[in-house]
């Protein structure tokens, strides 16, 4: 499938039409789509409409910039006027957008096209994405697996081609979690950069809106037509040589997959091969994370959940209801020592900024599980898939850094592997261009050293 900016190139090089690329898109819908369950909503009519129109608009001088005629797809969680935000609950069953989120308007006032809104685990709330009142999303790859979640169909849709790029919002790892589950690249910008206004919040302490792309680049694109900054340019990448890296070993690199740690581990000796320097770091408190994590934001969604869960209890699926009504038992001295526990963490990674460009880590630490599985095995021991899925990535919802998912490579079942870079707070720029230079050594793709896929 296209990158954005190839589509753009040729676009205004008159070699193809937003309508041509938008039909593409719908075709893969049509052809995709029954088998992965990736959109909610398919608006095949209005997204022709604007395409059409898109291509007016160029011919008559009209360039509304980078994202001009580019399919998006948008998780169901995000406002659209005139649209139902269900996420992906009955709950809401009757509700219609009386006006776009901001994040909404800005792409559409930078020309993007709307393909539909995607599938996601009911309220933000889980990792597989599979609890949803229109059933669950699959993994591209592999069917029978999770694409991972919450945000797995607007990642189902990017790997596919169904969309060239996509919108989904990410709470404990719920941008990052899929990328790396579907093989492309998700951004978690710094917390507070993109608005979350008009999207149905999880924890409004941790929530983030970011893009799902196929690269890093269409990424950054995306990034900044969110921000409604409609002239903006990939950022230039950093010189590989001489990037001071760090890889978090302890607690972070403790349990992971055989598979995926030999990902990470090829990945890194290109980074240095490439020139990077590479050392170990420390987050010392990293064994606190999941009770920071859990006690600030099950206390949040409690909150937000409480009239509808005593009024209508029934229209929730129930593991996603039986976790609202877990999360109404926190303690308020539980929920002021998290906080507190949240500052520690922050300055901590902080710290293991301060001397580099980068941290790197996996994002996910075993490969896409199976839908329906609880438990998975980690070498000689047996772990709850939850937990494993936000193991790596909850800790930056807490801490609000910027972070982006690259592929890393395969499995040698073909299931893909993703790296995490976390860059310095309100650095999101920064971070791609450390992002962009690593990128293409990450994936393996400037190696002769081959990778199982």
């Amino acid at each position: 499938m296209i990158s954005i900016e190839d589509f753009g190139r040729r676009l205004r090089a008159r070699e193809l039409t937003c309508e041509q690329v938008t039909n593409d898109c719908l075709q893969c819908v049509e052809t995709d789509n029954p088998r992965l369950n990736a959109f909610i909503l398919i608006a095949a009519d209005e997204a022709r409409r604007q395409a059409r129109e898109a291509d007016r608009e160029l011919a008559a001088g009209r360039d509304r910039g980078a994202l001009h005629g580019v399919p998006i797809a948008i998780k169901d969680l995000l406002d659209m006027r005139g649209l139902p935000t269900t996420a992906a609950s009955r709950v809401r069953d009757g509700h219609v957008a009386d006006r776009d989120a901001p994040a909404i308007a800005h792409l559409r006032q930078a020309g993007a096209v709307f393909v539909g809104k995607t599938n996601l685990h009911e309220f933000a709330f889980g990792t597989t994405n599979e609890d949803s009142a229109f059933g669950p999303t699959r993994n591209p790859l592999d069917p029978s697996r999770s694409p991972g979640g919450s945000s797995g169909g607007s990642a189902a849709s990017v790997a596919t081609g169904m969309a060239l790029a996509a919108v989904g919002t990410d709470t404990g790892g719920s941008v990052r979690i899929p990328a790396a589950a579907c093989g492309i690249v998700g951004l978690k910008p710094s917390f507070g950069e993109i608005s979350c206004d008009g999207v149905v919040p999880l924890s409004r302490t941790f929530d983030h809106v970011g893009p799902l792309a196929r690269n890093v680049a269409d990424a950054s694109l995306l990034y900044h037509a969110m921000l409604g900054d409609g002239g903006a340019t990939t950022p230039a990448p950093m010189p590989v040589g001489g990037l001071r890296l760090a890889v978090p070993r302890p607690y972070f690199c403790d349990l992971l997959d055989d598979d995926v740690r030999a990902c990470f581990e090829r990945a890194l000796e290109r980074l240095r091969t490439a020139g990077a320097r590479v050392a170990d770091s420390d987050i010392h408190h990293a064994t606190d994370i999941a009770a920071v994590y859990m006690h600030i934001s099950f206390a949040d969604a409690a909150a937000y959940h409480a009239v509808t869960l005593d009024t209508m209890p029934e229209r929730y699926t129930e593991p996603v209801r039986l976790r609202l009504e877990m999360a109404r038992y926190v303690l308020a001295e539980d929920y002021v020592r998290a906080l507190a526990g949240r500052e520690v963490l922050r300055r901590e990674v902080d710290a293991a900024l301060a001397q580099h460009d980068a941290l790197l880590l996996p994002t996910l630490p075993i490969p896409a599980p199976p839908i329906g599985a609880s438990t998975v095995a980690v070498g000689r021991s047996t772990e709850p898939v939850r937990n494993m899925m936000l193991r790596l990535t909850q800790l930056f919802n807490v801490t609000g850094h910027p972070v982006v998912s690259v592929p890393m490579g395969r499995t040698p079942a073909g299931l893909p592997c993703g790296m995490q870079l976390v860059g310095c707070r309100m650095q999101t720029d920064t971070l791609l261009r450390v992002a962009l230079a690593c990128e293409a050594h990450v994936r393996g793709e400037l190696s002769s050293e081959t990778t199982h896929a």
